[in-house]
């Protein structure tokens, strides 16, 4: 469409020459910055009632200024608009359009604030929606999880130390281990975005603004819950943007670390899940291939968030108070970790509500490397062996398979009392692999029972 705003610079005033085109093209956000028009113009509607409000304008002026926001929205959402870069940024290119339509009113709106603590209010508007956007994300996924726990809360697997068979475990048991590492994610954004939660508005430039404003009418027009304190950190403040960022990049360290868990057991040599047909590619020279790309694609990408954090935290480690101009690199990272995290949560969740489990795979696993021998020493110390000495029985009892080519369970109860007087027919109760995970029957433990108890606590959790 043609655009018939004006491209003369809002504070033009005091130049005499042109800005260089390769200088506007250099300096201009619009190009990423537009993406936070519905937030700018909330929050200039808030900004326009309180000037009414306190009669820096009038009611007249405040309905033109609303009217004419809205129907801008409107032009926006119906691709009706033209972003101009010789206006810089969203604020200026919305202001202008304002003007266009209106008249003078549009240009009262800019009254009592500064674009410092305009961006500042938009980005924190933006981050609180967004942070809701995948707390939700986020409780869809510790779902599945839930329901996938409850539904194998009996299903045996090896337990791994060092990717070594170590003790066995149940599915269930290893799902809530995901899931605790998701909720503790989810109280982290939850503490991050009471720190997102606060007003910046009416900081103005740097040092606030000579018009008698009313900060709280504002804050509970835009739902705020606090109000900054000090109008130089206000407007210069990123932290919010760097908290968050780092709350992202440990749920993609997590996501990573699941997803290298499901690249694996979907493997031919560990062959315990399948994943469906439609999270996988294949190859275009190898017909017989299934690719996990989706784990592997969240497992690169957790990387890309990394880099964000370290671009936040060396954008803002070298600035002196208030804005800088430097901060106009926050969002790229901000949007892109955003984009990131909410996309890699959507898709795994519906890769793991899609996941075949593959029981028997897993219970042959259990039953190799000897992963019930901590159950044989703990046997011994119950029957008044110390156990360091069970520890070496239990040691010498594993050389014997090994040299045997058996596992523990298949020992003879002679090779076993000869190796200790202590040991009697009982013992094999403690061999097998059901006997094992039932055995660890307390608050924490992989039993079944617990894994159900467990689930149950966790689906709760989710409602808090």
């Amino acid at each position: 469409m043609t655009d018939k705003q004006t491209t003369i610079k809002p504070w033009g005033g005091r130049f005499t020459e042109m800005t260089d085109s390769l200088v506007d093209a250099f300096g201009a956000s619009i190009r990423f910055d537009q993406r936070l028009y519905r937030h700018d113009i909330t929050g200039s509607l808030a900004h326009a009632r309180m000037l009414a409000h306190i009669g820096v304008i009038s009611t007249a002026e405040c309905k033109a200024i609303c009217d004419g926001l809205q129907a801008i929205q409107v032009d926006i959402e119906n691709d009706n608009f033209s972003w101009l870069v010789s206006l810089e940024d969203v604020h200026m290119n919305i202001e202008a359009r304002l003007t266009q339509r209106i008249g003078d009113a549009g240009k009262k709106l800019h009254t009592g604030r500064s674009r410092n603590d305009q961006v500042a209010t938009d980005l924190r508007l933006y981050l609180r929606a967004e942070i809701d956007a995948l707390q939700l994300t986020l409780e869809q996924m510790q779902t599945v999880l839930i329901d996938i726990a409850e539904q194998e809360a009996d299903t045996i697997m090896p337990g791994f130390t060092h990717l070594q068979v170590a003790q066995p475990i149940t599915f269930g048991h290893h799902l809530l281990a995901w899931n605790a590492m998701l909720q503790r994610d989810r109280e982290r954004l939850a503490d991050c975005r009471k720190r997102v939660d606060v007003m910046p508005l009416g900081s103005a430039a740097l040092a606030g603004t000579s018009y008698p404003i009313d900060r709280q009418f504002t804050a509970d027009a835009l739902g705020f819950t606090a109000i900054s304190e000090n109008s130089l950190d206000a407007v210069s403040d990123r932290d919010f943007v760097i908290e968050f960022i780092a709350a992202a990049t440990l749920i993609m360290t997590h996501l990573s670390r699941f997803s290298e868990e499901i690249i694996l057991w979907s493997s031919s040599q560990f062959s315990f899940v399948e994943l469906s047909d439609s999270y996988c590619t294949g190859s275009s020279i190898m017909p017989q291939k299934k690719n996990p790309d989706v784990p592997e694609l969240v497992r690169g990408k957790t990387g890309r968030v990394n880099g964000h954090l370290l671009a936040m935290l060396t954008l803002l480690k070298g600035q002196p108070l208030a804005y800088n101009k430097d901060n106009q690199e926050d969002k790229e990272p901000l949007f892109d970790t955003v984009d990131t995290l909410q996309i890699c949560l959507r898709v795994f969740t519906g890769m793991l509500a899609t996941m075949s489990i593959k029981r028997e795979p897993m219970k042959i696993a259990a039953a190799s490397g000897f992963s019930t021998a901590t159950d044989l020493a703990d046997y011994l110390v119950r029957k008044g062996v110390p156990f360091r000495d069970a520890h070496e029985v239990v040691g010498l009892a594993v050389r014997h398979c090994i040299d045997n080519d058996i596992e523990l369970a298949a020992m003879k109860l002679d090779d076993l009392q000869a190796l200790s007087g202590h040991i009697d027919n009982d013992v094999y109760t403690v061999l097998t692999l059901e006997g094992s995970v039932a055995s660890r029957n307390h608050l924490g433990g992989t039993a079944p029972e617990q894994v159900r108890i467990a689930a149950s606590r966790a689906r709760a959790a989710l409602s808090l």
